[in-house]
This record gives C-alpha cells, sequence and structure tokens, in this order.
C-alpha cells in the first residue's frame, strides 16, 4: 500500500554560493525556508520540481523535503533538513555566525 502524501518544499543549492535555497510560490529562490512554498499535492509537488530542475544554470540538486506548517513558515521535519537549514555545526561561520550576532543586537 503506498504511503500518503505528506507536505514538502522544494530544496536545492545556488550553482554559484552552494548556499542551501528553497522554491518560493512566486518562482523565485530564497535562503530562508519561512518562504518556501509548501507544497501538500503530490501532482502539484512533482509539476514544481520539474519546473525547478529546469533551472539548472541556477541550482543544483533540486528535490522535494518533507516539512510541516509552523507559525512562520514551512519548518523541517527531519533532522538532515535541519542541519542543512543552519550548516555546519562544529563553529560558528556563517548562517551561524550571522545569527549569532543577530540575536546579540536585540
Amino acid at each position: 500500500m503506498a504511503r500518503a502524501f505528506t507536505p514538502k518544499v522544494i530544496t536545492a543549492n545556488a550553482l554559484i554560493e552552494g548556499d542551501v535555497i528553497y522554491l518560493t510560490a512566486d518562482d523565485s529562490w530564497s535562503r530562508n525556508l519561512a518562504e518556501a512554498e509548501l507544497l501538500t499535492d503530490e501532482a502539484h509537488a512533482q509539476l514544481r520540481l520539474l519546473e525547478a530542475e529546469q533551472q539548472a544554470g541556477e541550482i543544483v540538486g533540486a528535490y522535494l523535503a518533507d516539512a510541516t506548517s509552523g507559525d512562520t513558515g514551512p519548518e523541517p521535519t527531519h533532522f538532515r533538513e535541519e542541519f542543512r537549514r543552519t550548516g555546519p555545526s562544529n563553529y560558528f561561520h556563517g548562517k551561524q555566525a550571522d545569527t549569532a550576532r543577530d540575536s546579540k543586537a536585540l
């Protein structure tokens, strides 16, 4: 018996920078998961993935990632996607340094 479809977001890596990016409802790419389009229909999700894969000059490695609806937008349901969203955990750099710096400014 086939598993029921669960909500997804489309994620990839930016071709030049390598950053984790998410497809938004307006067909742009965002580095913020909360801005990603949450796909709740399997056929629509597959169509959006095909559209994303056509942007080979901009992105690489597009795939559907499980997500759930959160207070501020989609949230990951698997630790792999949480790790991709926040970056490496061995020391603060990149996204982690930006988050730490922003927290101190508050």
